[in-house]
């Protein structure tokens, strides 16, 4: 078996988009002598901008366009030009793309609109955009796109009001955004905090490159230390996936800000499994696992890029908090707990010392109230303190509140060199407005040192780093592994079968990859009214057998702890009636004697999802599913140890390990079914589409488990 990893990673040759990024020349196609215009617009961000390389004018109505040569056509155009930026009505691009290929010319921006966004015409349209593209040898940034903007080199291809602000400024952050109004935007406050970008990519309709090749880039370019993007969607889950290990093997960050979660990827799915999977919690799997960073807001996007630029990595999660106020102290001790930070004691040689630096009514404890005593002795005693804190071996990163007053600069220069001689993180919460102290606050963020404003946003970014850093080394912890397959590859033999198998054929394919199931026997309702005795030891379950009635319970068709012969007749019976009126028409192939089974139940679920593929989750079963929505997800196939992982991410996990006196129940045994699970969903991704075993009974340590109940469903035959 591969390991998770190497599934994930799969091998792809990366597209070289140096030259779109920074080309030696630019034709505007469509260009405009009126500056308001979007094709004067395109011009004036290329000749006023200082972009260096050549610029190409091209516009049969025009000799010369801001004293630049104006071309008829792309076939004219000199060489090299390596992009072709189009401002054309849609009905005009495929041909101009078709241009771009003879001319020898790899890439183009199409700034323009009217394609798949406004319903079939435009879909059209943009199919032959496409062709003509794949014809040419040309990649395409869009249609409906602001373009592609390069700070580092001063290449502004594109339009818009973001784009022509002054104030924008370059640094080792990069965006792609598919929405780019919006993302140029959020470009442009996070400049004014003082965050830097290089490049800039809004995707548009991505009716060629999409936002996953941009990342891919992105992450790669040594003038990039954190990529960050705007993203609705992605078609290709398993790429994102791979994207997100890459950023966990060079150490950059991807701040993601997944928008259209609430409702999204809904759809229609008879098993209960589709329904607990479909849409946002699979992108969440994939950034929890990856080196993403999940942002909701643009405060998150400048908070968490201050404090990765840093460069400094916690060995850990235990943060000290450190401050002249006690109940900001409070405050931030509450933020990290919230954040799943610890706040260990410090050490008790650490405690000494701060014992005989601090005034004796100061708290020396975690979170460190340091009093206003400071103001007396100019932060001496606070520098001190935060020196003491730094060096203690269970501490691995401080927040600290600033001081603020006459001695702030003075200050911040001593907090500057004491940072130099540790690889600890330190983050400051600035405890007043920003132009209080401006100067005090400028020196310290120009020398790495961030200054955020909030407690609150403060410990979300050291969260972050925290985050990051775990997550970097349960990865190189995986890559050392070499799983083994829980079962071999079975063959399963399916043939004639569509939709979804019943409950009993369904149980004979989990034992097949051996996942234990109840004891049962299908018998016909004739044959059971004749029975003398029982086909199994009372009490017993008995479900009706129909591959139309997929979720018994609603049809009234399960009848749960009957206790002998007559009592099992007259259920059937009852049985029978039910589902003739649920469903007169369903197809009745038997019905199901089972043995009673017992313990905590939970869900174990796979999907063959449209995106992401062959996907588990796994939660609490019976009401806790609905009510806690307490569920977990990975990607298959994967070992036992990964679904260890998984189970213990669940917040009912104690319920497992023997909460309150219970017994411990088997875990190991609950790992070997979910890992048998995902070999199951990976192995026949061909024909098996979804797989909901609900409940799966675990029992105590040493007992195993047991599926009390399974339902797979086949996908449509295609050929």
């Amino acid at each position: 078996m591969s390991t998770p990893s190497a599934l994930e990673r799969r091998p792809e040759t990366r597209l070289d988009l140096g030259r779109f990024l920074n080309p030696r020349g630019v034709a505007v196609v469509g260009v405009s002598s009126d500056p308001a215009r979007i094709g004067g617009q395109a011009l004036r961000l290329l000749t006023d901008f200082g972009y260096s390389g050549s610029i190409y004018p091209v516009n049969p109505k025009y000799g010369e366009v801001k004293g630049l040569t104006c071309y008829p056509d792309l076939a004219r155009v000199p060489r090299p030009c390596d992009v072709a930026l189009i401002v054309l009505a849609a009905s005009h691009v495929p041909g101009a793309i078709e241009q771009c290929g003879k001319a020898g010319i790899p890439f183009a921006v199409v700034l323009s609109s009217g394609f798949s966004e406004v319903g079939a015409e435009g879909r059209e349209l943009q199919s032959q955009l496409v062709a003509a593209a794949r014809r040419g040898g040309v990649r395409v940034v869009g249609p409906n796109c602001l373009g592609v903007l390069n700070l580092k080199d001063s290449a502004r291809i594109g339009f818009g009001g973001t784009m022509q602000l002054t104030a924008l400024k370059s640094g080792p952050v990069a965006m792609a955004t598919q929405s780019g109004g919006f993302g140029f935007g959020v470009v442009a406050i996070a400049c004014h905090y003082g965050i830097g970008f290089n490049y800039v990519i809004s995707t548009g309709n991505e009716a060629d490159l999409t936002l996953l090749d941009w990342l891919a880039d992105l992450i790669e370019r040594p003038e990039v230390a954190i990529v960050t993007t705007f993203m609705e969607g992605v078609a290709d889950g398993r790429r994102l996936n791979a994207i997100g290990e890459r950023a966990l093997d060079l150490g950059k960050p991807i701040l993601v800000w997944k928008v259209g979660n609430t409702g999204a990827g809904a759809r229609a799915a008879v098993s209960h499994t589709a329904r607990m999977t479909a849409g946002y919690e699979l992108f969440r799997a994939a950034f929890r696992r990856g080196g993403f960073i999940e942002i909701r807001d643009v405060d998150d996007l400048i908070d968490i890029s201050k404090a990765f630029l840093i460069g400094k990595r916690p060995r850990g999660r235990r943060v000290c908090a450190v401050s002249i106020s006690g109940g900001a102290g409070v405050l931030l001790a509450d933020r990290c707990i919230e954040n799943g930070l610890e706040l260990p004691p410090l050490s008790e040689e650490t405690a000494a010392r701060l014992r005989e630096t601090l005034v004796s009514f100061a708290s020396v404890a975690n979170p460190l109230d340091v009093t206003a005593h400071g103001y007396n002795d100019n932060f001496a005693s606070y520098s001190r303190a935060l020196r003491e804190v730094l060096a203690d071996p269970r501490i691995d990163m401080v927040v600290a509140r600033a001081p603020r007053g006459s001695v702030a600069m003075s200050w911040a220069q001593g907090l500057i060199q004491m940072l130099k001689e540790t690889d600890k993180p330190l983050l400051l919460n600035w405890p007043t407005a920003p132009d209080d102290n401006a100067e005090a606050l400028r020196f310290l963020e120009e020398n790495g040192v961030p200054c955020i404003l909030g407690p609150g946003r403060a410990v979300r970014a050291l969260a972050a780093l925290s985050e990051f850093s775990e997550k970097q080394r349960a990865w190189r912890s995986r890559a050392k592994r070499a799983p083994q397959r829980a079962v071999a590859r079975r063959a399963l033999d399916l043939a004639g079968a569509t939709g979804t198998l019943g409950e009993h054929r369904s149980k004979s394919v989990l034992r097949q990859y051996g996942i234990p199931a109840v004891n049962e026997v299908l018998l016909a309702p004739a044959a059971l009214a004749k029975l003398k005795s029982a086909p199994l030891p009372f009490p017993v379950a008995v479900k009706l057998e129909s591959p139309d009635i997929p979720h018994k319970t609603e049809a009234g068709a399960v009848r749960l702890g009957i206790p002998n012969l007559a009592a099992m007749k007259e259920a059937v019976q009852s049985i029978l009636a039910s589902v003739r009126k649920f469903k007169a028409d369903a197809r009745i192939d038997g019905v199901l004697v089972q043995e009673m089974a017992s313990g905590l139940e939970v869900i174990v679920g796979a999907v063959n999802d449209p995106y992401f593929g062959p996907t588990v989750a796994f939660g609490l079963g019976g009401v806790y599913t609905e009510l806690l929505k307490d569920m977990t997800y990975r990607f298959a196939p994967f070992d036992a140890e990964t679904a260890r992982e998984m189970i213990a991410e669940i917040k009912g996990a104690a319920l497992l390990n023997g909460y309150r006196g219970g017994p411990a129940l088997d875990v190991a045994a609950l790992a070997d079914a979910l890992a048998r699970a995902s070999l199951l969903i990976a192995d026949h991704a061909e024909r098996i589409a979804e797989i909901d075993i609900n409940p799966l009974f675990v029992r105590e340590a040493g007992k195993g488990v047991v599926a009390a109940d399974a339902l797979i469903v086949l996908k449509e035959k295609t050929d």
